[in-house]
C-alpha cells in the first residue's frame, strides 16, 4: 500500500504465465483493486490469492472468479507464438503486458510488477522480487495470467490431443517432449526454445 500511501490512487499490479513453457503464448495480466477499501479489507475478499503456481487449478479457477468481482479493472494480453519467436520471450511478455494495461480503465497512476520494468513509461514503476508474493495486485495478475493461458491450453488440446497440452499446458515434461519427437513440433511450439530447436536439427541423441 506504499504506492497508495504516496497519493496513487490507480496502481495495476502486473503478471504473466508461461515464459518457460515449449508451447503456446505467453499471457501476461494486469489488475487494479479498489484500495480504498484498505488492506485489511482487500486481503479478507481476496483471502486465499497468492503466487499462482503455489496453487491447485481448482482453487486458481475459483479465486479468478472472485478477483473479476472485486477487481477495480482487469486486462490481459496474449504474445503470440510468431511474437515469441520474432522478438524473444522477454519483450514478447513486456508487450503482452503493455497490451493488459492499455485495457484498463480508468488508467492506472503507477504499476506493480514481478521482477521486471517495462519500457517508454512515464508513470511510475516498482520492480518487487518475488513481487506475486509481497504484493496482492500481482499476486492476482498471476492468477488471472494462469487461469487464461490453462484455458487456452486446454482448447489447444481439443486440436492436438496427441501432445497432453492439457496436463503440462505446454511446459516441458518428459511426456511433452516424447511427443515432439513423436509427432513433430506444432506450429504453437516455439522452435526458437531448447530442446525443440536441436529436435528440429536431428539431434536427439542428446534427449534419449
Amino acid at each position: 500500500m506504499a504506492l497508495f500511501e504516496q497519493g496513487y490512487c490507480f496502481i495495476a499490479g502486473l503478471d504473466e504465465a508461461g515464459r518457460g513453457c515449449l508451447a503456446g503464448p505467453v499471457v501476461a495480466a494486469a489488475v487494479m483493486l479498489p484500495l480504498e477499501k484498505g488492506a485489511e479489507t482487500l486481503s479478507e475478499l481476496l483471502r486465499g490469492v497468492n503466487d499462482s503456481k503455489q496453487l491447485s487449478e481448482a482453487t486458481r479457477e475459483s479465486l479468478y472468479d472472485r478477483i473479476m468481482q472485486e477487481a477495480l479493472a482487469v486486462g490481459v494480453g496474449i504474445g503470440s507464438v510468431e511474437l515469441i519467436e520474432r522478438y524473444n520471450i522477454l519483450q514478447a511478455t513486456k508487450r503482452a503486458m503493455q497490451v493488459a494495461l492499455d485495457q484498463l480503465s480508468p488508467a492506472p497512476q503507477a504499476l506493480l510488477l514481478d521482477a521486471l520494468t517495462l519500457p517508454n513509461l512515464t508513470l511510475p514503476q516498482r520492480s518487487l522480487i518475488k513481487g506475486d508474493a509481497r504484493s496482492l495486485s500481482i499476486a492476482s495478475a498471476s492468477i488471472i495470467a494462469k487461469v487464461t493461458r490453462d484455458r487456452l491450453m486446454r482448447e489447444l488440446h481439443q486440436e492436438y490431443p496427441e501432445y497432453g497440452f492439457d496436463r503440462h499446458k505446454g511446459y516441458g515434461t518428459e511426456a511433452h517432449i516424447a511427443a515432439i519427437k513423436q509427432y513433430g513440433a506444432t506450429p504453437h511450439h516455439r522452435k526458437t526454445f531448447s530442446p525443440i530447436r536441436e529436435m528440429l536439427y536431428g539431434l536427439f541423441a542428446d534427449f534419449e
